[in-house]
């Protein structure tokens, strides 16, 4: 079972269009649905919050902290499939400054549940 992180757009979550309590990318996760390889242990769900400045020292921060590696990060269905998208960032590019900075890799979405 793969540890995971998952990163949720803190203005989607918090604007209530679909996102009730993050409780889909969870199930995904649980069941190795969606885009899970497998059942996933979740050990971290962190929320981008506008600009995204904070996202990538959280993770190091919380790497460091918690002394536990995600094996992969999860950018959730809301980060990497909402219109309107970003206005700051692209899911793409985020994935990848996250990838430099961390060297874990990031799957863009965790679930296609409606």
């Amino acid at each position: 079972m793969k540890n995971v992180a998952v990163i949720g757009c803190g203005a989607y979550q918090d604007s209530g269009y679909g996102c009730p309590g993050e409780w889909r990318c969870l199930k995904a996760a649980a069941l190795g649905e969606g885009n899970y390889e497998e059942k996933s242990n979740v050990i971290a769900f962190f929320t981008c919050e506008c600009p995204g400045r904070t996202v990538i020292p959280n993770i190091g921060m919380s790497m460091k902290l918690s002394e536990i590696k995600p094996d992969v990060i999860h950018l959730s269905s809301c980060m990497a499939k909402s219109k309107p998208g970003c206005p700051y960032t692209s899911p793409e590019d985020l994935a990848k400054m996250i990838t430099e900075k961390t060297g874990i890799k990031v799957i863009l979405g965790t679930h296609d549940y409606h």
